[in-house]
């Protein structure tokens, strides 16, 4: 596996992001299709383990370590300069991502930086190369009064118990329930108000993701039991060419708690996408 690091990073103040390539497997049938992977707050690019290891054998990944991820929440979410770090993961692979799979936080800023791309009169899924999207427990409401003065508390608890969740999914052996609750409490910490507000304002925009404008194939996966599965069944229905997939006793980390269904689901997903041409990759401004 190699490693990149996004050009001009880091630099005073800015968390770095750092991209990890494997390529696809020698011998594999066909061109290679590439994915980049993108994982959600207070996560890493091991998220996204078990998903690489039984992903087809042609498939060339980019998985970001972004300046959310675990080890560097607090700092990111301190810092005044905003860099577009969807746009800039976006940039590190070469001849760009025929397929974005995006978790949680991730999804969110996804679906922020597209709509706003293209609202205001440009193509990034032309410009990057991108024919399809995989979004992984996305976060939607499609209406500003959707938001009541309860949801922040609401909210708060609710990301305690995907920190909690993601504890015990990653773990890989049983904790005791107390010392995990412990645990997702010090990574809340970590994340601070600063981090957790960052999420929130993205959050708090959704209701004007233009989402008519996002044409490419698109599945928004769902575990039944993640306490905002009804929200990405409304985004699924907004979305102009996705389709909704809810995965049966699972919750905020489906590509962890069911590998295997995920992964199948990701790898038929990367079959169904047209082999892109060299040359249809507009070039970069």
């Amino acid at each position: 596996m190699s490693t990149t690091l996004a050009p001009g990073q880091p630099t005073a103040g800015l968390a770095p992001l750092l991209v990890h390539h494997r390529p696809a497997l020698a011998g594999a049938a066909g061109p290679a299709r590439r994915g980049l992977l993108l994982h959600g707050l207070a996560s890493s690019h091991t998220v996204w383990d078990q998903l690489l290891d039984r992903l087809p054998a042609g498939v060339e990944t980019w998985t970001a370590e972004l300046p959310w991820r675990a080890d560097h929440v607090l700092p990111w979410s301190r810092q005044q300069q905003r860099t577009d770090w969807i746009a800039a993961a976006l940039d590190q692979v070469p001849g760009g991502p025929e397929v974005v799979v995006a978790h949680s936080y991730s999804a969110n800023l996804l679906l922020d930086f597209l709509s706003r791309q293209a609202a205001a009169g440009r193509d990034p899924l032309s410009r990057y190369g991108i024919g399809g999207i995989v979004l992984v427990s996305p976060f939607y409401r499609r209406e500003a009064d959707d938001f009541a003065w309860d949801a922040i508390s609401g909210m708060q608890r609710d990301f305690l118990h995907i920190m909690e969740e993601g504890i015990r999914t990653h773990s890989g052996r049983p904790i005791d329930p107390e010392i995990r609750l412990h645990m997702a409490r010090r990574v809340c910490e970590r994340v601070g108000p600063y981090g957790w507000l960052r999420f929130f304002e993205v959050y708090l925009r959704t209701p004007w993701l233009r989402t008519e404008l996002i044409g490419v194939p698109v599945v928004v996966v769902t575990g039944r039991q993640d306490f905002a599965s009804t929200e990405s069944e409304r985004l699924a229905a907004d979305l102009p060419r996705a389709e909704l997939r809810v995965i049966p006793e699972c919750g905020h980390y489906p590509m962890a708690e069911r590998p295997e269904l995920f992964s199948a689901l990701v790898g038929g997903f990367l079959n169904q996408i047209p082999i892109r041409l060299p040359d249809a990759v507009r070039e970069r401004a």
